[in-house]
């Protein structure tokens, strides 16, 4: 039975990034770190040019899953950033909810690491609390391809939405005519075969 279609608002959503921990990246197997990495740093990128609320959060860094990313501390200078001191769900730490709740948004765009725990468990809890979840796939990394689609068909069952980094920036985006130069240049920093498309567009208007 087909679900109607809903799409991504970027006046409705926010961005919660789990878990993205120096441990942790060293578990991920399904994707090469390199390109893991861009696609965290792409999501991340998106959610500030399109002003999503973002929150960030780290479980027991204390122990072997590590210190976050630096660039996402970075990038996200002043966002709530919630350190868990143990809770392996993050929609268990109550002022990790507190953040989710005060951002006004309904819409919560997930990525994490690994899937089927920072992201499945988040997104099953807050899709009972009547949350809209879109889970970025790319920007979440687990051990293999079982361990990947089990999350996956747990989530998708349950009503997330599965998109990659790119067809979240563009749903967001909706019309090119809103902006070509700052999309196309975060589409370009992290798409090497988008830098070649957008040097030939720019070369051609420059010539006109």
């Amino acid at each position: 039975m087909s679900k109607p279609y809903k799409r991504l608002d970027k006046n409705d959503a926010a961005v919660l990034l789990v878990d993205h921990q120096a441990g942790l990246l060293s578990l991920v197997r399904d994707i090469e770190p390199d390109k893991f990495k861009n696609n965290v740093l792409a999501v991340a990128d998106l959610a500030k040019y399109f002003k999503l609320p973002t929150v960030l959060t780290t479980s027991f860094e204390d122990g072997p899953n590590g210190p976050l990313v630096p660039e996402l501390k970075q990038i996200f200078p002043d966002a709530p950033f919630i350190p868990r001191p143990g809770q392996i769900n993050a929609w268990d730490n109550e002022d990790f909810v507190k953040a989710v709740k005060a951002t006004g948004r309904k819409q919560l765009i997930i990525a994490g690491v690994v899937t089927e725990v920072c992201v499945a468990f988040p997104a099953l809890s807050a899709m009972a609390e009547g949350y809209d979840v879109f889970v970025a796939t790319d920007a979440s990394g687990t051990f293999n391809e079982v361990t990947r689609h089990s999350a996956w068909n747990r989530m998708a069952e349950a009503g997330a939405q599965l998109m990659t980094w790119f067809g979240i920036a563009c749903e967001l985006h909706r019309d090119w005519r809103n902006d070509i130069e700052g999309l196309g240049t975060l589409f370009s920093n992290h798409i090497p075969d988008y830098r070649n498309l957008i040097t030939s567009y720019t070369t051609v208007k420059a010539g006109q």
